[in-house]
């Protein structure tokens, strides 16, 4: 809940306005004058201060110098009779966030309280987001111990120092917005936003609205002009999730906005410049929508023009306990030792594919947390999919273990006969990990999908029931 502190001289206007704004849900202080304001800003904290003008023997303009020295985050809000307008443009020039004349409409007093408000609160998340950024992402804290994210760390030390637009390729849980964020923060713009829009979860019309802003009367509940992502990351870095859901109406828009360093927003006839830098993220090959007809192509050779592509968790099981013990240590409570894991664990989570990626590791570590006794994980703690999964390997390994029978000279195979039916139970099992899906089989397997149809079972074996080509 916002609290304000309300100041006027008029006990009538005061009594009014604290019954109007407490009717809003705010909490409100009310001041009788500038001298009770003045104590109230010396000991108390608020969110925001809406002040009468001329009061006496404390205006409004030495509680506006004040409220800058003991809460200079705090935005203000200045009351003026019509005929002093003057005065407060001259609060305007002193800081204030904007005035409203008496008398008021009570509408929009309203808009300007909220809209000081959520000023105050971008604000308030965007020295939050500069603090993250200046340490959690960091190069030095994104853990990269196999090939495929050393080299996605070189990427990022290489375009960081650039105003290149990047696009970023990986599935979903990778940590595509973290690559993104460690570009921002080792850029000369990282003292500057850092904006995030995820084009698939917003509808046409308000994604329009909030990558271009509108202006009021646009269209039905455009109540007052509002700015949007691009001119609010001015100097800094929007960031641009899951682009290939963009709608191509909105495709064709952002297109210009990049090659004309301009906006539009929704219902307006101006431009407005624009400086911010573009990276772009997809969990789907943009190529692939372009065969489709779902993406422009002149689009995408703006987006690309550098491609970094995160591998899925399963082609890098180097990071997979570097991954734990990175997450173990950040969310043990501060000044705590974060818990262990058993080896009977480590092997576990080595083992297992992640289909969830990254997201799902942490959400498992986050669960065995919760539940670990003693400070020590053990497989009882993970969660069920997990366990499940361990047990059912266990089995498996069981019952194609070696046995006496394998190493009688009388009964024993070939070596190549013994590889070729180990191969065939592999290649099973992937297929059923894929849901029967070749193509991703074979780019689990590092081998072309040309070798994986030599290599399939006979179709009376084959777990998907398809036959390979030829037979």
């Amino acid at each position: 809940m916002a609290r304000i502190l309300l100041v006027d001289d008029e006990p009538s206007i005061l009594s009014v306005l604290s019954t109007l704004l407490k009717a809003e849900g705010y909490d409100v202080v009310a001041a009788l004058g500038g001298e009770k304001a003045r104590d109230c800003l010396r000991g108390e904290r608020f969110d925001l201060m809406v002040s009468d003008i001329r009061m006496s023997p404390i205006n409004g303009m030495d509680l506006l110098r004040l409220s800058h020295d003991e809460h200079p985050a705090m935005p203000v809000i200045m009351l003026t009779a019509y005929g002093s307008v003057e005065t407060a443009i001259e609060a305007l020039k002193l800081g204030a966030f904007d005035y409203v004349t008496k008398p008021f409409k009570v509408d929009e007093l309203l808009i300007t309280v909220q809209r000081a408000l959520d000023y105050s609160t971008a604000l308030s998340e965007n020295a939050n987001l500069k603090a993250q950024l200046g340490t959690r992402y960091r190069l030095e804290n994104i853990v990269a111990e196999s090939p495929a994210m050393q080299n996605v760390c070189d990427m990022i030390k290489r375009v960081a120092p650039t105003d290149a637009t990047v696009l970023i390729y990986g599935e979903s849980g990778t940590g595509k917005e973290l690559v993104a964020k460690a570009i921002h923060a080792s850029s000369s713009r990282k003292d500057k936003k850092f904006l995030a829009v995820n084009c698939a979860a917003l509808p046409e019309p308000l994604l329009e609205s909030e990558m271009f802003g509108h202006v009021k009367g646009a269209f039905t509940g455009a109540s007052v002009n509002k700015e949007g992502l691009f001119e609010a990351a001015c100097g800094g870095t929007i960031f641009l999730d899951e682009i290939g859901s963009m709608p191509l109406s909105i495709q064709g828009k952002l297109l210009r906005v990049l090659q004309e360093k301009e906006v539009r927003r929704v219902g307006s006839n101006e431009n407005v410049s624009i400086d911010a830098r573009v990276i772009a993220a997809t969990n789907t090959r943009l190529e692939t929508l372009l065969k489709e007809g779902q993406f422009r192509e002149d689009l995408y050779y703006r987006l690309s023009v550098i491609p970094i592509e995160i591998r899925p968790l399963r082609d890098r099981p180097e990071d997979v306990l570097p991954l734990v013990y990175h997450v173990l240590k950040q969310e043990a409570p501060t000044g705590t030792q974060p818990p262990t894991i058993s080896p009977e664990v480590a092997a576990i989570l080595e083992s297992y594919p992640w289909p969830g990626n990254v997201r799902e590791l942490e959400n498992a570590i986050r669960h065995a947390m919760t539940f670990a006794l003693d400070s020590v994980i053990t497989p009882e703690v993970l969660p069920p999919k997990i366990r499940q999964a361990a047990q059912k390997a266990t089995q498996t390994a069981g019952t194609t273990g070696f046995s006496q029978d394998v190493i009688d000279p009388q009964r024993c195979k070939s070596l190549k006969a013994f590889l070729r039916s180990k191969e065939k139970e592999y290649l099973q099992q992937i297929l059923a990990y894929t849901g029967g899906d070749k193509e991703k089989a074979a780019k689990a397997l590092d081998i072309s999908l040309a070798t994986l149809y030599r290599k399939l079972p006979d179709e009376d074996e084959s777990p998907t029931g398809e036959s390979s080509p030829g037979n």
